[in-house]
């Protein structure tokens, strides 16, 4: 098939066939949201939105965060939080197939290297920890005395490590975040429902093939790489699960003009018939995290840019790529200022034959992002004043508090 038609498929699997985001967003449109995408990437940046809110926004259109907290609250628990693509809002059951992961981090593999003492030599530790939590409840790092280190995004304390390292081998589950966003830890029996945990824990190869499966459907047509990585599968446990998937007709093998790697068409895709509509999109949205697809299928070549110095930065700090019928045609660099009450564009950039409409698109999109945010302005600095047609330097440059 072509690159085109490769696209479309994913564009579907993704949610965005069609895309229209006007009518009134609910509970259940969103529990279904996140069953079809397989996961929502958690991440701790908050300078437009928390990267977990965005792409429901993107697909449904506006709607209350509280009600995506309150359906993560929920209980008995129909989602849960996890390694899944790092940290993890996953459907709950989904538990089971990552006791694998959890099993290893006891051992002390697969975790962070600053982690892997608390599964040898200072596991008494961790040990305390977790009887202090069968005693008195929930408990986040902050809670300990004298667990306070120096700031830093991440520099953690000694307790905090500890914790982290129970939570990824499974002997605690965060039963929320706080508005910190902090994580709150307690034991699974008291966070996640019996019957899940009572399930009986797959192979490591069932288990991965499993996800593997998700992936494939949640991305429509994908690489070895692109499976693997929605879920975090190490390279060498995704082989045989492939080959199983393929041999009983999940996915099958197919051929894109233009790309080098084999790929695999996961056997309920669809070519939806409708691509019209624009959205944004945050750096951790699963149609564009893993970079290497994105610029395969999009030809967009994207980099998430806020660990890179400010004079260095191409594009910006919290660069937004903007999705219009089907192409991404432009990015954006945005902040928040609640303070003020305003969306501040920062930086645009339009790509190489974005079609004549995109400005008046692209700042519909803009309008509606404020709106949703609670922000009743929306300036575009200056400096967003960057593509060398005149007329889109007039209209990114001109326009204030619109």
């Amino acid at each position: 098939m072509s690159v085109a038609e490769a696209r479309r498929v994913a564009l579907t699997a993704q949610g965005f066939n069609g895309l229209h985001r006007l009518e009134a967003v609910g509970a259940a449109q969103l529990r279904k949201g996140v069953e079809k995408l397989g996961l929502l990437q958690i991440d701790s940046v908050n300078i437009l939105v928390r990267a977990h809110y965005m792409p429901l926004y993107s697909r449904l259109g506006s709607y209350e965060p509280a009600l995506l907290d309150a359906l993560s609250a929920a209980r008995p628990k129909r989602f849960f939080e996890y390694w899944g693509h790092e940290a993890s809002m996953l459907p709950i059951d989904c538990q089971p197939l990552l006791r694998w992961r959890m099993n290893r981090a006891l051992r002390g593999q697969g975790v962070w290297r600053q982690l892997e003492p608390f599964a040898g030599e200072k596991r008494g530790e961790a040990d305390a920890l977790l009887a202090r939590i069968e005693a008195e409840g929930p408990l986040a790092a902050s809670d300990i005395a004298g667990s306070r280190a120096a700031k830093g995004m991440w520099v953690w304390s000694a307790a905090k490590h500890a914790l982290e390292w129970l939570f990824w081998a499974g002997l605690v589950a965060s039963t929320h975040r706080r508005g910190s966003f902090e994580r709150v830890y307690d034991l699974p029996e008291r966070v996640l429902p019996r019957a899940i945990l009572q399930l009986p824990t797959p192979s490591g190869v069932d288990a991965r093939r499993a996800l593997i499966e998700r992936s494939g459907r949640a991305l429509g047509i994908a690489t070895v790489d692109d499976l693997r990585d929605y879920y975090r599968i190490p390279a060498p446990d995704a082989r045989l699960p492939i080959e199983q998937l393929v041999e009983e007709g999940t996915l099958i093998p197919v051929r894109v003009r233009g790309w080098q790697q084999q790929a695999y068409l996961h056997k309920e895709a669809r070519a939806g018939r409708k691509l019209e509509g624009a959205a944004l999109l945050s750096p951790f949205d699963p149609l564009i995290w893993h970079r290497p697809r994105t610029e395969r299928v999009f030809g967009f070549r994207y980099r998430l840019e806020i660990y890179t110095p400010a004079h260095k930065r191409e594009h910006g700090y919290y660069v937004l790529p903007f999705l219009l019928d089907g192409a991404l045609v432009a990015r954006v660099d945005l902040k928040a200022e609640r303070k003020t009450g305003t969306l501040l564009v920062l930086r645009a950039h339009l790509e190489p034959g974005a079609p004549q409409c995109t400005v008046e698109r692209l700042m519909g999109e803009l309008r509606l992002m404020a709106s949703w945010l609670g922000l009743s302005n929306l300036t575009i600095l200056p400096a967003a004043a960057v593509h060398p047609l005149c007329c889109e330097q007039v209209c990114f440059g001109n326009i204030r508090n619109s």
